[in-house]
């Protein structure tokens, strides 16, 4: 295996993996490496019964600790409906 290979970290963005040599990333990076729309909203899967997290663009996350999932959701998705 090469050597800059053993230091990816692996993520999932609505169930593609993904990898990354960064131990972090903000919301707007995972976007960009998952090409997502810039305008839609991400969270991350959380464990057990706990509910999922919005990722704000400027929040970062680390994603050594545990191979995250995240999802995308398009804008408008959320609110009332008739």
């Amino acid at each position: 295996m090469p050597e800059e290979a053993k230091s990816l970290h692996p993520f999932f963005v609505d169930a593609k993996r993904y990898e990354s040599a960064k131990t972090a990333l903000t919301g707007a990076e995972i976007k960009a490496i998952a090409t997502v729309a810039p305008n839609y909203q991400l969270f991350l899967e959380e464990e057990g019964d706990r509910p999922d997290k919005g990722i704000s663009d400027g929040e970062a996350v680390d994603i050594t600790e545990r191979v995250k999932h995240f999802f995308a959701v398009p804008p408008a998705t959320f609110g009332f409906y008739d």
